[in-house]
């Protein structure tokens, strides 16, 4: 008797269920992404994109067993995805569909990047499969989820080949000139090395920063350092010295029915005279610039968010978006959900904001400043190469506040994002609160007037509200 029972725990503890997917998957596979998007100096719109079609594929793995959980009728035209033949596990899934898509979208990388995504889903898999144990049919399972994940990447790599990403590559493109007219006038001196990587400490030869003095260099630096390719198309590093981006606002919108389907009232028009609203404007940002405190500039440098040197406005609120559901106790499903309907709202941002930017084409507050006010007036931090009108971060920010806080209720949380460019951890009473934060914190670094910060929280709260009630990645 006693026999017959230790043969059946025995078979029970072969059969027993697995566990559940575990939960740090998400904000691993998100810091992952962040750091493509620093190592690679990608744009903000660049990074977008990458992250939400990133999301697709986690969320879609983790949730692949439920059928009721698809994404069809909530994304623009979204495939329908394949169904799963047999019993299937959501984290081998989900990281095989994640591997796909990045084996695609990040195909210009650089070898060290994908090397390192590679290693990351090689580790999430054999941990996963560790935890399976002695699953009856663990081998089996492990086949089928990969199969299926391959599957499921290969329908969101065509879907997002139909975005119209593709026919923005290499187009040329001339900005308009006239009074009132964006024009990239930035000093020398902010040309970082935006080009450089993990790999490549040498900036390009276009780059106006790229100047190699006597001196300045060593024999190793220069056989160590190696610029990188000239004709990537699909992950171009940002070019400070250029126009970023000038027609994100013609790609496929996730979720909103068009760029333009939250609308934003008319910029300020062009004047110089006093009492214009322009010039008004202005002066504001002037003052604020004399004024700014030690706890005002912080901010500015907190939320700069700089393209080259972090993992760009999309990135920060991605990590805030999955670090505050690690916070909540979200369940991986769950977790992936909200990152992926935070992801989608920035996505839809920028292609709204650059619609608008690029359409408006309104002049940036140094180029106005010294042009009427001070001729030698800079601001706290780098102008970006785009558009002044709407302030994209203000846009971006708010969207993924909205979605947020429709998910997880606007309450408190703590953003470490950037520690690992010097600092601190900080506390918001609201993710609301946040977006309004990183809003003004270009007013403070004086890179925008405070009508294009207004203008975006507003197109911002629309954006986030459309992906809100579209319901993308809940899990009813």
């Amino acid at each position: 008797m006693h026999r017959r029972w230790l043969v059946l725990l025995t078979l029970c503890a072969a059969c027993r269920a697995p566990a559940p997917d575990d939960p740090r998957v998400v904000p691993t596979m998100v810091r992952a992404w962040y750091g493509v998007a620093r190592v690679e100096r990608l744009s903000p719109p660049v990074t977008s994109r990458l992250l939400a079609y990133h999301a697709t594929a986690l969320f879609t793995g983790l949730t692949a067993a439920d059928t009721a959980r698809i994404l069809r009728g909530r994304l623009n035209d979204f495939p329908e995805l394949p169904h799963a033949d047999g019993v299937i596990d959501g984290t081998l899934t989900a990281v095989e569909a994640v591997r796909v898509v990045s084996e695609s979208l990040l195909v210009e990388a650089l070898p060290t990047t994908r090397a390192a995504l590679r290693r990351l889903a090689d580790s999430l898999a054999t941990a996963r499969v560790a935890s399976l144990g002695r699953l009856r049919g663990a081998g089996a399972v492990r086949t089928r989820s990969e199969t299926h994940g391959s599957a499921i990447g290969l329908a969101i790599v065509g879907w997002a080949r139909a975005d119209g990403f593709a026919a923005t590559r290499g187009r040329a493109y001339t900005p308009p000139v006239g009074p009132g007219r964006w024009v990239n006038d930035a000093p020398t001196t902010v040309f970082a090395t935006q080009k450089t990587s993990g790999a490549s400490e040498m900036v390009q030869l276009d780059d106006p920063a790229n100047t190699l003095r006597p001196g300045s260099t060593s024999d190793r630096a220069l056989v160590l350092s190696r610029p990188k390719s000239t004709d990537r198309r699909t992950l171009p590093a940002v070019n400070m010295a250029g126009a970023s981006e000038p027609f994100w606002g013609t790609l496929r919108p996730f979720a909103l029915t068009g760029w333009d389907a939250c609308p934003v009232p008319p910029p300020p028009p062009y004047a110089t005279t006093a009492g214009s609203a322009l010039r008004a404007a202005a002066e504001s940002v002037v003052v604020t610039q004399r004024t700014l405190t030690e706890a005002q500039r912080a901010t500015a440098l907190y939320w700069a968010d700089n393209a080259g040197e972090s993992g760009t406005p999309a990135g920060h609120w991605a990590a805030i978006a999955s670090a505050a559901s690690a916070a909540r106790g979200l369940t991986a499903p769950a977790a992936a959900g909200v990152v992926l309907g935070a992801t989608v709202a920035v996505a839809d941002a920028f292609i709204a904001a650059w619609g608008y930017k690029y359409r408006e084409m309104t002049i940036r507050p140094r180029t106005y400043i010294r042009r009427v006010i001070d001729p030698r007036w800079e601001p706290a931090i780098p102008t970006p190469p785009f558009p002044e009108y709407p302030a994209g971060h203000a846009t971006q920010s708010a969207a993924a506040a909205a979605v947020l806080a429709a998910r997880l209720g606007d309450g408190p949380f703590v953003d470490s994002t950037s520690v690992t460019l010097g600092h601190p951890p900080r506390r918001y009473p609201t993710f609301t609160a946040a977006a309004d934060e990183a809003a003004v914190s270009r007013l403070y670094g004086g890179i925008h007037f405070p009508t294009g910060n207004e203008a975006g929280r507003v197109l911002g709260a629309c954006v986030g509200r459309a992906v809100a009630e579209r319901g993308i990645g809940v899990i009813e």
